[in-house]
């Protein structure tokens, strides 16, 4: 690899996998470049999980101490019936003695900042840019930018999401990957007018949900409205006002504080429209470049385990590049020692309704029935799935 390093490295996607594999990266005297489609960091009050073999990821980081100052005391999540009438409030399972095996959530905003302030000061940022085509051959990839400026790097790493454009760049439409689940969501922030403080809300009908989070006493709430679709509205993704407008035709005549959402939704800055899917690729890299997190092998929201796998991947990626002798090596090595932990945790969706958004009358009933005999959410602490991965200690070769 090139220059006084051991070598440049482009990375696309500045969300969570981007930035933590910039941080072991550098540590591994890489020169590492990451570049964002938006303007700033995403931020987001909405919540996240990190668990099971992630958390060791941030502790090596040295940044679980600020992120178990910033956990989310969520006191109590209250589901409701299709007339807003309370069906059950369950607390939350909660942290196990805050001892450092104990999972995380915290605002995706919060985790964004800690990865971004342990890498900035020794990482190049590119916002508001995006890579517009690649040329990869054997003295590097040249890369194109749709502000563009070209220039070369050694690798290109493609941390950019479930809609990975620099996946699409190297092999091709989204849609022979995609495995779709049966399920959209729009998510947005709105006022905090509802009387909500540390605590959820979530009202139900077939195929339909909305839910609200206060994940403090501020003056915002994370809105997120859910739905069933049959197929993927593929059409929709870079469109805002094609989601907005099949979201406010989903919801059309429903009651409680839906039509309240729908407006807040329409009116929102911060519009985050998907899908429920997953990302199967046959191989995570091909020549010079690799993909890491969702563009790679994302597990749906409905694991709970995006965040995670991000994080471990990342870890991953970067001592297998760290350590074998070439970029070849390095990938087949970051697959080899990875894959399975991934397959494992993306096999936590079996298909079938899911449990907090079902999407039959019959399956809702049996949903709240169980709801009403419980006293706690279920922990998901001692699923091995979350852990089957125990951490190497990556000794950089010379």
């Amino acid at each position: 690899m090139s220059g006084s390093t051991r070598g440049t490295v482009l990375i696309s996607g500045a969300s969570i996998a981007g930035p933590a594999l910039a941080f072991w990266l550098g540590r591994y005297g890489f020169d590492v470049t990451v570049v964002e489609k938006a303007a700033a960091l995403r931020g987001g009050g909405y919540p996240i999980d990190i668990r099971g073999t992630a958390l060791e990821v941030v502790r090596r980081m040295g940044i679980l101490s600020r992120l178990r100052a910033a956990h989310v005391d969520t006191q109590k999540i209250t589901f409701l019936d299709a007339d807003g009438s309370p069906i059950t409030s369950l607390r939350p399972a909660a942290l196990a003695d805050g001892n450092e095996s104990s999972d995380l959530e915290v605002r995706r905003g919060d985790l964004a900042d800690a990865l971004y302030d342990a890498v900035r000061a020794d990482t190049e940022f590119i916002f508001d840019d995006s890579i517009a085509a690649l040329d990869d051959h054997e003295g590097g990839v040249d890369v194109t930018f749709h502000n563009g400026v070209q220039r070369r790097f050694d690798l290109v790493i493609g941390a950019d999401g479930l809609h990975s454009n620099t996946r699409s760049l190297v092999l091709g439409p989204e849609e022979p990957f995609h495995r779709y689940l049966g399920y959209c969501f729009a998510g947005f922030t709105l006022p905090n007018d509802f009387g909500l403080s540390h605590e959820g809300v979530v009202w139900n009908v077939p195929g339909r949900a909305a839910a609200l989070y206060a994940v403090g006493d501020g003056d915002e709430l994370f809105g997120f409205l859910p739905f069933a679709r049959s197929e993927p509205p593929f059409a929709a993704f870079r469109d805002p006002g094609a989601q907005r407008d099949l979201v406010a035709s989903v919801f059309a005549g429903d009651h409680w504080e839906i039509p309240r959402l729908v407006a807040a939704m329409r009116a929102a800055d911060d519009l985050f429209f998907d899908v429920v899917s997953q990302i199967h690729l046959p191989r995570w890299s091909a020549g010079r470049v690799a993909f890491v997190g969702d563009a790679a092998y994302a597990p749906s929201f409905l694991t709970g385990q995006g965040t995670s796998l991000a994080l471990v991947g990342a870890y991953m990626l970067a001592g297998a590049l760290a350590t074998e002798p070439d970029h070849a090596a390095a990938f087949a090595a970051y697959e080899r020692s990875t894959r399975k932990f991934v397959e494992m945790n993306q096999a936590l969706v079996t298909g079938g309704d899911a449990a907090l958004f079902p999407s039959t009358p019959e399956s809702l009933a049996a949903r709240n029935d169980a709801l009403r005999g419980r006293t706690s959410l279920p922990t998901e602490a001692e699923r091995p799935e979350y852990s089957a991965l125990t951490l190497p200690d990556f000794a950089a070769a010379p």
